[in-house]
């Protein structure tokens, strides 16, 4: 009879020739338990899905509750459900005034779907402006902006008329024209190793899509939600965008995705043609009843503060001579290692650690640390260890 694993392996599509492989049992706080009860360090919170950690009790209620009332009614955008309409009001009670306005998806890829489409009906543009080494998304659209030629080649021809800059390029903001639909920006990027905006960088890019009627979007599908030590990213730098996509944490570890703009913006979709943009799934009642739970324990548990607390203390705890720079805040952090050699060791033997962890795209010698926010401090320690014992054996 088949393991498990090999049905994983002859059953469903891979993303990679040799996946982690590392059969899942149960998963509680910042920890993941195979069936025989080892368990693991989540350095990635699902790639910043699990923000409160793992079956944090008051989603788990949330989602009971509603799975118990309705999950599936119908297409989004026709009938009056509860859960989106208080999840959506509460995110527009904590987002600057003018994002207002929220369309539920089903995910980040379709985040960024929706907010392109949104951008090219409400200026009547078609430019869309992107940044070298931005990840937004594998569908074909998404795929379009991202900032690596590596990832894109094999699936051209895609959207037309991108244009790639350098992020933190002052010089080339003059590129953004009157042609130009969106500018579409990471306010940190990720993939690209965690590399925040010089200072002033976010200010320019606003000022200059102001000049140019141009609109911003800022992709905030990994850096929001606490997760940098404010609930969102764009917080540390005073810049607000003309659309906001979010997703990851926002369904508190269900699946859900979201645009964000002014209504002004926003109901460019409904007409003109009308059904400008469908989902099918998009503000599942029980992901949205998940986000809410989610999102009112990190506002109550003040998880941001938190972030900040916690990712101080790692950078204090994990000290060593492989390391030549640290960057990040929160809990959003990156290591620097000697060698893209040495960092790739540890991401293929970081489970005899017991810890799991995954490689920047677009940067091959950080190391991520991204847990749960809701960590606790001696684990915080015994992680700590297993990583500075992971950089001895691979130094």
């Amino acid at each position: 009879m088949e393991s498990l694993k090999d049905l994983f392996l002859s059953r469903l599509g891979q993303t990679s020739k040799s996946p982690m492989g590392i059969e899942v049992d149960h998963a509680i706080g910042s920890r993941i338990y195979t069936p025989e009860g080892r368990y693991y360090y989540d350095l990635l919170s699902g790639f910043s899905v699990s923000n409160i950690g793992h079956a944090n009790p008051e989603v788990i209620s949330a989602v009971k509750e509603q799975t118990e009332k309705y999950m599936h009614t119908m297409v989004y955008g026709e009938l009056v459900q509860s859960p989106q309409v208080l999840y959506a009001s509460k995110l527009i009670e904590l987002l600057p005034e003018k994002l207002n306005k929220v369309f539920f998806v089903s995910s980040g890829s379709e985040a960024i779907e929706g907010a392109l489409k949104l951008a090219k009906r409400a200026t009547g543009r078609t430019e869309i402006v992107s940044f070298k080494n931005a990840y937004h998304g594998s569908t074909h659209g998404a795929l379009s902006v991202m900032g690596s030629e590596t990832y894109k080649t094999g699936f051209r021809p895609l959207l037309p008329d991108i244009r790639m800059l350098d992020f933190n390029s002052s010089g080339q903001l003059s590129d953004i024209s009157q042609r130009t639909a969106a500018v579409l920006v990471e306010p940190i990027q990720a993939e690209a190793g965690i590399i925040e905006p010089v200072p002033g960088y976010l200010k320019a890019l606003r000022k200059r899509c102001d000049e140019t009627g141009a609109l911003l979007i800022f992709d905030e599908i990994q850096t929001g939600f606490g997760r940098t030590g404010k609930l969102f990213a764009m917080e540390h730098y005073d810049a607000v965008p003309d659309i906001l996509a979010l997703a990851k944490a926002l369904g508190g570890g269900m699946p859900l995705g979201a645009f964000i703009a002014s209504a002004e913006v926003m109901d460019t979709l409904i007409d003109d043609p009308g059904l400008g943009h469908l989902t099918t799934f998009g503000g599942h009642p029980v992901s949205c009843a998940a986000g809410l739970a989610a999102l009112n324990v990190i506002i109550r548990d003040n998880l941001c503060n938190e972030a900040v607390k916690k990712g101080k203390l790692f950078l204090e705890l994990v000290k060593h001579p492989s390391i030549t720079e640290t960057r990040g805040m929160g809990l959003f952090i990156a290591l620097k290692l000697k060698s893209p050699e040495q960092n790739y060791r540890i991401f293929k033997g970081a489970a005899n650690y017991g810890f799991i962890t995954d490689l920047f795209l677009f940067n091959q010698d950080s190391f991520r640390i991204a847990p749960p926010l809701t960590i606790s401090y001696p684990d915080i320690r015994e992680l700590s260890e297993r990583i500075i014992y992971s950089l001895d054996d691979t130094a």
